[in-house]
């Protein structure tokens, strides 16, 4: 298997260590697991650089909540030197570790361009698309009250129809390798009675893009308590011949390689029977049991 989606720091720290050791226990970890490869892929946002990709998208937020909300989000993450992190990244590589350089990249209407100029200047791997927040509202941030008002303020449809109309844009981008937790709106276990019409546009919108499709184990440490995507949304992707990796969205060493085993049977009893390893932003394919 592959664990392509892992982060350096929790959400909670504003400090930003960068260490060889912690990705080596993170290989070990995964290894244990039956992980063949992992992938860093840290927050664009957490990168002093990356803050000024993104821009200030929140300035003109008339829910002062919201404003000083992302305000505060923003000055907590933004400290780490994009340069550095990849230095170490390409260390951890040039020591033998099975690792890939990635990054999480959130979609920012009107400033993918500008954020794909800042990331080509690297040599990435590979690249994961997600949507964590709608206009100002950051809906997957458990820990904020500002972002879990607005469930009680908002129709659960129109959250998934905002949503999926920015998964479908970010993959129209093809400014990324990766969709991320491709349903990451039902986070907080918020979900609509018939979500069908957003899973179709979603995987029609990954198949006609060529994007290929995270299968997450995070959404079972998560209130809504079961991966991403809903088995509804992985049939749809399967059905379209849409390609999957494999991850855990691990903050830490101890969630890295979570429910590998449970993720494996699934997308084997899909009939899914490869993986889709990354270099140099090019795709290559990996049998599921060559990567148990």
């Amino acid at each position: 298997m592959l664990d392509y989606h892992l982060h350096l720091w929790p959400h909670e720290f504003a400090e930003t260590p960068l260490s060889l050791d912690q990705i080596a226990a993170y290989c070990e970890h995964a290894q244990a697991a039956g992980v063949k490869e992992i992938a860093l892929t840290e927050h664009l946002h957490r990168f002093v650089d990356g803050r000024e990709a993104i821009g200030h998208f929140w300035a003109d937020e008339p829910d002062l909540g919201l404003r000083a909300s992302m305000d505060a989000y923003f000055d907590h993450h933004a400290h780490a030197d994009l340069a550095a992190y990849v230095d170490l990244c390409l260390e951890a590589k040039a020591a033998g570790l099975p690792v890939v350089m990635g990054m999480e990249v959130d979609y920012c209407p009107g400033r993918m361009d500008k954020i794909g100029e800042l990331l080509g200047q690297f040599p990435f791997d590979v690249l994961l698309g997600s949507v964590h927040w709608l206009g100002s509202w950051r809906f997957d941030d458990l820990a904020d009250p500002a972002s879990q008002a607005q469930w009680g303020a908002r129709s659960i449809d129109h959250c998934f129809e905002d949503y999926t109309l920015a998964m479908e844009e970010l993959a129209a981008t093809k400014s990324c390798d990766v969709l991320a937790h491709p349903d990451l709106i039902k986070v907080a276990g918020h979900q609509p009675d018939a979500p069908q019409e957003w899973w179709d546009r979603i995987a029609e919108a990954a198949a006609k893009h060529a994007s290929v499709v995270e299968l997450s184990s995070a959404g079972w440490r998560k209130p809504v308590g079961e991966q991403y995507p809903a088995l509804g949304l992985l049939e749809r992707f399967v059905a379209r011949g849409v390609q999957f990796t494999t991850a855990s969205d691990a903050h830490r060493v101890d969630q890295v390689a979570d429910h590998v085993p449970e993720m494996r049977s699934l997308l084997l009893s899909q009939g899914v029977d490869q993986l889709v390893r990354f270099s140099e932003r090019k795709g290559h394919a990996l049998a599921i049991e060559e990567a148990h």
